[in-house]
């Protein structure tokens, strides 16, 4: 399987805004885009003319960085959003925030999307019963998704240190007792994350 193995905090100084792929960290003063909020690279601080095209591949960066999928697998996302019926820019994000890893995350299970798809591959979780070690898992309305192993001081830490964290309302977390429930797919109201799906819609249909 295909992984980001580079520095991930330059991900989030090349498209000049924060991802949360660090976990703690982008909540403090050692966040890399609040010490030094330019692209990274020799030419970083340079200033450059984008071209139309340019705007939309960034905002397609931004959001396969965000959620941490590959391009092959972003493209099937989109293949599927374009299916559905109503917005396909709204779909694609619906869709990739019903992936597992991302329910996890939300849920305040884990500091960062990378923790959570490790702790989703480490079979922590189920969903209805069912244990799921897919991260790209795609929930459904109705689901309950639910710790296995309760001991994991890990885990236990993370949502300690995610009780101010709003839990999103399309979901109900009880984390006392480590069980989430979707109760119903996210409206792009409900998504808090600053992309312009619509350039993504535009450069998948040149």
């Amino acid at each position: 399987m295909a992984r980001y193995t580079g520095a991930v905090c330059r991900q989030c100084r090349r498209e000049g805004q924060k991802l949360f792929l660090k976990g703690e960290r982008c909540y403090s003063d050692k966040c890399a885009l609040t010490r030094r909020n330019f692209a990274p690279g020799q030419h970083g601080q340079a200033r450059k003319k984008v071209s139309e095209y340019g705007v939309q591949l960034r905002a397609k960066q931004k959001a396969k960085k965000y959620y941490g999928v590959f391009e092959s697998q972003f493209r099937k996302y989109f293949e599927m959003a374009e299916r559905k019926a109503g917005m396909t820019g709204e779909n694609l994000l619906r869709i990739l925030e019903s992936r597992m890893d991302n329910i996890v995350y939300r849920a305040g299970y884990a500091m960062s999307r990378a923790e959570a798809r490790q702790l989703v591959l480490h079979r922590h979780f189920t969903v209805n019963g069912q244990i799921v070690n897919i991260p790209s898992y795609l929930v459904k309305e109705g689901d309950v998704i639910e710790l296995r192993t309760r001991d994991c001081e890990k885990i236990k830490g993370s949502v300690e240190k995610n009780a101010g964290r709003p839990t999103p309302v399309w979901m109900t977390a009880d984390r006392d007792n480590f069980k989430t429930t979707v109760t119903r797919l996210p409206d792009r109201a409900d998504i808090d994350f600053d992309v312009e799906e619509h350039l993504i819609v535009e450069l998948y249909s040149k």
